[in-house]
Formats: C-alpha cells, sequence, structure tokens
C-alpha cells in the first residue's frame, strides 16, 4: 500500500490542511478543477468552509443549502471559481449524489472498491465527473492517499504512471507543479500544431 502524503495542491498552507483532513474537500476541490488554476481550485474548498461557517464540509450540509445564497457565497470576491452560478449548482448537485447513494459519506466511494476499474466507475458516474476527472482523481488517490484498490494505474489510465508529471495527481510541491504546467502548456501546443 502507497502511504498518504501531505496534500500540497493549492500551495496555500491552510487550504492544503483542509484537503489533508477532508475528503469531501479533496473530491470538490477535483470538481472545480475546470477552467482556472489548479491552485484555485484547490484552495476554494477551504473558502467555502469559511464562508459557511464550518471547519469541515459536509454533503448533506451542502446539499441542502439555500442555492441563491451558495451561489452568493461562490461569487463574493474572491470568487471561488470563474463560473459562481454554475459550479455552485454543481457542487449541490455532486454533495446530493454522495447524501443519495453513500449515505453522505464520501469516503465509501472508495473505501469499499474492490478493484481500480469499480472506483473509476463510481467517480466516472459522479456529477460533473467525466473520464479524464475520474481517471486523474484514481491516479490522485492511489498516488497520495493511499487508495490502491488492485488494477487501481490501469484504471487511472496514463495518469497512473510512476515518474510522470501530468496532473493534480503528481503534484506534491512547487517543482513538481511547475513541471505539471510545462506538461499541460506542451500538450496543448501540441493540440493546436495538431488542429493547425
Amino acid at each position: 500500500m502507497i502511504p498518504q502524503v501531505p496534500l500540497s495542491l493549492s500551495q496555500d498552507a491552510d487550504a492544503d490542511a483542509l484537503l489533508d483532513r477532508d475528503p469531501l474537500a479533496l473530491l470538490l476541490g477535483m470538481l472545480l478543477d475546470q477552467q482556472i488554476s489548479m491552485e484555485h481550485a484547490f484552495w476554494a474548498p477551504s473558502q467555502l468552509a469559511a464562508r459557511l461557517g464550518v471547519d469541515h464540509l459536509d454533503a448533506a450540509a451542502v446539499a441542502a443549502h439555500d442555492p441563491d445564497d451558495l451561489i452568493a457565497i461562490f461569487a463574493t470576491p474572491r470568487a471561488l471559481h470563474r463560473y459562481p452560478r454554475s459550479m455552485a449548482g454543481r457542487v449541490q448537485a455532486l454533495c446530493a449524489a454522495i447524501v443519495e447513494q453513500y449515505d453522505g459519506d464520501v469516503t465509501r466511494i472508495w473505501s469499499d472498491a474492490t478493484s481500480g476499474k469499480q472506483l473509476y466507475d463510481r467517480l466516472v458516474a459522479l456529477p460533473g465527473f467525466g473520464a479524464q476527472k475520474a481517471k486523474i482523481f484514481t491516479a490522485l488517490l492511489g498516488k497520495q492517499r493511499g487508495v490502491t484498490p488492485p488494477g487501481w494505474r490501469e484504471a487511472a489510465g496514463d495518469y497512473g504512471r510512476d515518474g510522470v508529471h501530468m496532473s493534480v495527481a503528481d503534484v506534491v510541491d512547487a517543482a513538481s507543479l511547475a513541471k505539471v504546467r510545462e506538461y499541460k502548456q506542451a500538450a496543448k501546443a501540441a493540440a493546436k500544431a495538431q488542429k493547425g
């Protein structure tokens, strides 16, 4: 089993401390990681908790929160996401699914998964999680949280490989973040060149 490592995804000590102790915060950071910087996405859950006046996030409480108030919380400067309305809705939908399917316990998504494929299937079925997000989160759980059901690397695809700097799953400090950023920029440039 791969041991847990202290998370360093937001590059903010307080925000990373919440990600370390609150699995829902970590999952929400992954959900928010689109069309904004990775550090901002993984910083946002700590701000959400602070603005809700809680020290950890609870799926049932977030799911039941007044939707308009949640949008306002997301939109308050510094906004939690570039698209506060749609992302507040996605966060609520994800929390509602966790309540409905896992009795509000986010860790059940992975704690009793018997295979990497089952873990991936559970993640990809969540609101706001497509195939790529599910693969990256499978890799993050395996590489940094000690969640290693049989076949997890295969389920994570290339993101599960050792020695790569492709995604948030490979970020453990500022240097690895820079390497992931370089990889993403190179991949974007290659895709652009292929189109042109």
